[in-house]
């Protein structure tokens, strides 16, 4: 008797196929989740045209849109890649959605390459309606696109980490409740509407080594001001992205 011959080949789909379609769905489940939508474009797209428009805040020499944008770029970034990420994958956590996942054929480093994808393609599609709309604001960025790239990569990286850390630790209402708190006190004092120099002294040396203060200074020097490479803001980033992915490695529970 000869062996039989199936159509479709029964087995795993190659990894990459996997992933592909694995981002591709944690990229609609972002899109589709109102509270995320808030986060993502709402809030950060009605800040930059508010405070833009509204002489509320003094925001230093020239136009507001410069100071703002940068800021407000960085801010789409922690809402996806800490706040929205944080919040979504603690209640998959919760509901045992990551558990069964884990069982699947796609191994867990990939869930989480895919994740981290899935976010990638939702900040590209922010920066490019905030840029938009900066533009038709008056926006007149300078410098060098390479190292708005590396400044954004690396600020997602960080925000990733702290994001997944969060998730993988805490209960899911924690989670929403933490995440929430954080965006609305990083907002207020990490540079992004207010600048830094508004704070006490004291203050501002603390604040300056947050993340979403060394990704929105470092995205003002480059944009608004044209330097090269802002070191000092990237080494920050790293140091928070190194320390938040190898803690979230370590100590993210899947159950």
């Amino acid at each position: 008797m000869s062996a039989g011959t199936y159509a479709p080949r029964p087995g795993a789909a190659p990894l990459s196929r996997m992933i592909a379609t694995q981002t591709a769905l944690e990229t609609r489940m972002l899109l589709r989740n109102g509270e995320q939508l808030l986060l993502t474009v709402i809030i950060p797209t009605l800040l930059l045209v508010l405070f833009s428009a509204v002489d509320i805040v003094d925001t230093g020499e020239g136009r507001s849109v410069d100071f703002l944008t940068p800021g407000v770029l960085a801010l789409a970034v922690m809402s996806t890649a800490f706040t929205g990420q944080a919040i979504a994958t603690g209640f998959e956590r919760r509901y045992g959605v990551l558990k069964r996942l884990a069982a699947s054929p796609l191994p867990r480093w990939a869930l989480m390459t895919a994740k981290t994808l899935a976010v990638l393609v939702t900040e590209v599609l922010q920066v490019v309606l905030l840029t938009v709309i900066a533009f038709a604001l008056g926006w007149s960025p300078h410098g060098n696109p390479f190292a708005v790239l590396l400044l954004l990569v690396l600020g997602t990286a960080a925000f990733s980490g702290l994001g997944l850390l969060m998730a993988g630790t805490l209960k899911a209402e924690a989670t929403l409740a933490a995440a929430n708190l954080v965006f609305l006190l990083l907002l207020v004092g990490g540079g992004v509407i207010v600048p830094l120099d508004k704070f006490p002294d004291a203050a501002q040396s603390a604040l300056g080594l947050l993340p979403i203060a060394a990704l929105s200074d470092g995205l003002r020097d480059v944009l608004r001001h044209g330097a090269s490479t802002p070191w000092g803001d990237l080494g920050i980033l790293a140091v928070w992205a190194v320390l938040g992915l190898g803690a979230a490695a370590r100590f993210f529970r899947w159950e």
